[in-house]
């Protein structure tokens, strides 16, 4: 399983996500054009020493990304599928990928993925926070695989 994140655009997030990807020793893909640089200190302060601890891969282009992914489900996670993402049935090799901050997936993004599946909302909220959203779809997806990891004391 491997959470992506396409031409990510808020450092914060990024660098919640990294955390949350170490926490949980899963890959994070990172489809570039990226909207900061990796450098940027709002990413290093979101991602504290967890950066380090996260296997996180970069690449140049959602091309590039599939070519290299191509034997990967790619699931979209959008406010526009009409799939609720409780009742998929998620795969352990899945492609878990959330849009852009501002603007989701363009049309032709979605049309190359695999599935796409959405979070129940009240009617009337166009979308959640990208970090919030990933860590939900993701957890119930690590679950439904048994990939979730141990409980431990922190330590």
């Amino acid at each position: 399983m491997h959470l992506v994140l396409f031409q990510p655009e808020i450092p914060q997030n990024v660098g919640t996500l990294m955390r949350f990807a170490a926490c949980m020793g899963i890959p994070l893909d990172v489809i570039e054009p990226c909207g900061f640089l990796f450098t940027d200190k709002h990413l290093k302060r979101a991602g504290m020493d967890y950066i380090e601890l996260a296997a996180t891969n970069r690449f140049s282009s959602w091309k590039i990304f599939c070519e290299e992914r191509k034997e990967n489900r790619r699931v979209a996670v959008t406010s526009s599928a009409s799939q609720n993402y409780i009742d998929f049935s998620f795969r352990p090799s899945d492609l878990l990928i959330m849009g852009q901050e501002s603007t989701g997936f363009p049309s032709a993004i979605l049309e190359d993925c695999h599935e796409t599946v959405a979070i129940p909302m009240v009617s009337g909220r166009r979308s959640l926070n990208l970090a919030i959203a990933a860590a939900i779809v993701t957890t119930e997806a690590l679950r439904q695989t048994g990939q979730l990891p141990e409980v431990s004391n922190g330590g």
